[in-house]
């Protein structure tokens, strides 16, 4: 049964990174900032950015360890989340590419 889940728990991580890569992409190609970066070929971490605007960051890290979401502005931290609730940031964030594309740049907060 353990084997199982940590085996799903795997599978699930791998997916978020992969799904972060895209999301990245998309975001750059839409004219923002944006980066996800791995650790090694397991695809078992990333961590992802984003600059919405001049000064708001976006952090987004996943690891067997945790999932977590940090919001700044001029270096402040804003917003902290993790877990399932962080992954509701993300799609909210994602939601953005469905926004006109001269809309996207000028976002002031994602949540």
């Amino acid at each position: 049964m353990f084997t199982r889940l940590a085996d799903q728990h795997r599978r699930f991580i791998r997916d978020l990174v992969l799904d972060l890569q895209a999301l990245a992409i998309a975001l750059e190609q839409r004219g923002l900032l944006a980066s996800c970066y791995t650790c090694g070929g397991e695809l078992n971490s990333a961590s992802f950015m984003v600059s919405l605007t001049d000064g708001h960051l976006i952090r987004f890290l996943v690891s067997d360890y945790g999932i977590t979401w940090t919001e700044m502005r001029d270096d402040r931290e804003l917003m902290k989340l993790e877990g399932a609730e962080a992954i509701s940031q993300l799609q909210e964030l994602a939601n953005l590419l469905k926004q006109p594309q001269a809309e996207t740049p000028v976002v002031t907060s994602v949540r």
